[in-house]
C-alpha cells in the first residue's frame, strides 16, 4: 500500500471516530449552524495540525524530560472535559440565542491540545509514518492530515446542523446536550479509571 494512502487511512480513522472535539462539533452545529461552527472546525483542525507538527519536530523530547508535564496536561484534559460537560449539560437549550456563541477557533485549538485522544493520535502516527525523523515527511503528513482533520469535523458539525430541524423545541435541545454532556463526562471517566 502507498504510504500516502496508509497516511490518510490513518488519519480518517482517527479524526472521524467519536471523541470531544467531535462531539463539541456535532452539538455546536445543531445549536448554532454549520455556518456558524466553522471557527470551531478550523481551530480544531489548526490545534492537531500544530500539535502533530511540534511533536513531529522534538516536542516528545521534552515530555520524556519532564514526565510532570505530561500529568499536568492529562489532568487539564480532563477538567476542560468535564468543564465542557457542565456547560452543556445547564445549557438552557435555545438556538442560537443571544447569550451563547458557538465555540471559536481558539476554543477549537485549545480543545485539541487538551484532548488525550489528539495526543495519542499524533504520537501513534508520527511513529507509524515519521520514525526516521524525515522533516519533508512530516510536513506531508502534516498537510495530508489537516485536509482530513477538517473535513472529518465539518462532518461531525454538518450532522449537528441536520439535527438542527429535529431540536425546534428547547427541551428537546436540553435533552439532546444533556446526552452530549454524558457523553463528554464519560469520555473523562473512561481517562481517569485507565490512570490516562
Amino acid at each position: 500500500m502507498n504510504i500516502y494512502l496508509s497516511m490518510a487511512a490513518f488519519a480518517l480513522a482517527a479524526s472521524i471516530t467519536p471523541g470531544p472535539v467531535n462531539i463539541v462539533a456535532l452539538s455546536a452545529g445543531a445549536q448554532f449552524g454549520f455556518s456558524a461552527t466553522q471557527r470551531h472546525v478550523f481551530g480544531a483542525t489548526l490545534g492537531f495540525t500544530l500539535l502533530l507538527v511540534l511533536l513531529g519536530l522534538g516536542m516528545h523530547q521534552l515530555l520524556t524530560l519532564w514526565p510532570a508535564l505530561t500529568r499536568l496536561i492529562q489532568w487539564a484534559g480532563v477538567a476542560f472535559l468535564l468543564f465542557m460537560a457542565y456547560r452543556l449539560a445547564f445549557d438552557d437549550g435555545r438556538l442560537g440565542n443571544g447569550a451563547a456563541r458557538a465555540p471559536s477557533c481558539w476554543y477549537g485549538a485549545l480543545m485539541q491540545w487538551l484532548n488525550p485522544k489528539a495526543w495519542l493520535a499524533s504520537v501513534a502516527s508520527l511513529g507509524a509514518f515519521v520514525g526516521d525523523g524525515d522533516i519533508r515527511l512530516l510536513w506531508q503528513f502534516a498537510g495530508l492530515y489537516f485536509v482530513i482533520c477538517y473535513t472529518s469535523v465539518a462532518c461531525w458539525a454538518y450532522v449537528g446542523a441536520m439535527l438542527r430541524g429535529l431540536l425546534r423545541q428547547a427541551r428537546n435541545v436540553r435533552r439532546f446536550n444533556r446526552t452530549m454532556a454524558l457523553l463528554l463526562a464519560a469520555s473523562a471517566c473512561y481517562l481517569l479509571a485507565e490512570g490516562f
